[in-house]
């Protein structure tokens, strides 16, 4: 049963974040009706590439749970002087991680796409859009040092109209250099990605104006951050980045994979799964509030209550994504339609659609659970279970099922679906033993 005003409490949290990824994956649906307009092959380099640019930038991501985790053990800890210290710390190790990415990737993009892309019309595309996207890594290390800092908080309508300011931005500028429009070149899919790097650091410097502002009273750009500061960040951190660089490699393995079926069906994957980074959002701005919950139960030294909280957030969830899944169980030729021209691209994605929102609450469950995991700080156990199902189990069947024996893009998402259910079994199995309670930050 849900309690109500436990959950009054999540989603005075959790709302803001939903809202802010809303505009983040809208935008990112804005993009692909967009460059969808342009062809097929277009939607197929913007999908490589920017696939592709989550691998560059996965190396950062894990800065965000990092320091989300710490800001959040230190206000349950309850002393406002140092909330800001870990995020001096994300800035910094964020960095240092940048230039090294930036360059290799700048170096190897070329040889990446080649790898990638079969048709050749796509990896003429997709290498500039890449390159593109690549220039924004410093600022998606900031972005996500900021949101971990506001969020932990519990400030997370910083992020929301944060996120918001730059999605507007990006959609001007990207339909301005897609298109041509405004007097501004006509670059075709190369302007989307020219056009999210510059709302990036347009990002960053809202999120430094807002956070010098306020934040200076919790130790922003005053209190240096001591060696075990920093060793605690990379410890929640690294982990989590190397999570999310294997988990983004498998989905451009899967896209390769996809690519050795047709380049038809790598522009209805690339649709499917960005109506799927659309459709979680309730469960990646309830897991993020539990991340905050939970730390800051742990830093009350309140274990029983950091449990029910990732149970309460669970429930809430799986709710709301059942309600989000019910269109494309209904009518998924009116959603595919707004991003595919071709009659036949349609019906290539119609069961695939239909399968995700079926599956689309499994993903619910293992996104809350990862974050609540994060929140206490057990970043090693997360990426063990995702990363053994994802690379052990999903891949090399797919591989089989899809181009091997035949069974298509609508094989290899059946199989997708019954990777969701074994990961969330298995980090509910991780949350009930509780062995988390025990890692200090």
């Amino acid at each position: 049963m849900l309690d109500a005003v436990r959950s009054r409490r999540i989603l005075a949290l959790a709302l803001p974040i939903m809202g802010a990824m809303a505009s983040q994956s809208l935008l990112n649906l804005v993009d692909a009706a967009m460059v969808g307009s342009l062809g097929g092959e277009a939607l197929a380099a913007v999908g490589l590439g920017g696939y592709a640019n989550f691998m560059a930038i996965s190396l950062v991501l894990g800065l965000g749970a990092g320091v989300q985790a710490m800001v959040a053990r230190r206000k349950g800890e309850g002393d406002p002087t140092v909330y800001a210290v870990p995020l001096n710390a994300g800035l910094l190790i964020g960095m240092a991680l940048s230039v090294p990415i930036l360059l290799f990737f700048w170096q190897f993009s070329a040889d990446l796409m080649a790898v990638l892309a079969a048709d050749d019309a796509v990896q003429a595309l997709a290498e500039p859009y890449l390159l593109a996207r690549i220039c924004g890594v410093f600022a998606v290390a900031m972005n996500f040092s900021y949101r971990g800092y506001w969020n932990g908080i519990n400030r997370s309508g910083v992020y929301l109209r944060t996120l918001v300011s730059v999605h507007v931005l990006n959609v001007i500028i990207s339909y301005g250099l897609i298109f041509g429009a405004f007097g501004l070149p006509e670059l075709g899919s190369t302007g989307a990605g020219i056009g999210t790097t510059l709302a990036l650091y347009f990002g960053s410097l809202l999120y430094f104006i807002q956070t010098w502002r306020e934040g200076r009273v919790h130790g922003f750009m005053v209190a240096r951050p001591a060696r075990t500061t920093l060793l605690n960040i990379l410890r929640v951190a690294a982990p989590q980045s190397v999570q999310q660089l294997l988990f983004s490699a498998g989905l451009v393995v899967l896209f390769w994979i996809i690519g050795r079926i047709g380049t038809q069906e790598v522009a209805v994957a690339h649709v499917l799964i960005t109506l799927v980074l659309f459709l979680i959002l309730p469960a990646i701005g309830l897991g993020l509030s539990a991340t905050s919950l939970v730390g800051q139960a742990l830093g009350r030294r309140e274990p029983e209550d950091a449990y029910r909280w990732g149970w309460d957030v669970t429930r809430l969830a799986m709710i709301l994504l059942f309600l989000m899944a019910l269109p494309m169980w209904l009518v998924p030729d009116l959603i595919l339609g707004i991003f595919l021209r071709e009659p036949e691209l349609v019906e290539l994605g119609r069961l695939p659609l239909m399968i995700t929102g079926l599956a689309i609450c499994l993903d619910g469950i293992a996104i809350v659970f990862t974050q609540a995991l994060l929140g206490a700080g057990a970043a090693r156990s997360v990426m063990l279970v995702t990363l053994c199902v994802q690379w052990c189990f999903f891949l090399p069947l797919a591989y089989i099922i899809g181009p091997v024996l035949g069974g298509g893009l609508l094989g290899v998402w059946i199989l997708q679906a019954g990777q969701r259910l074994v990961t969330s079994l298995l980090l509910g199995r991780l949350w009930m033993r509780r062995q988390w309670v025990d890692i200090r930050l």
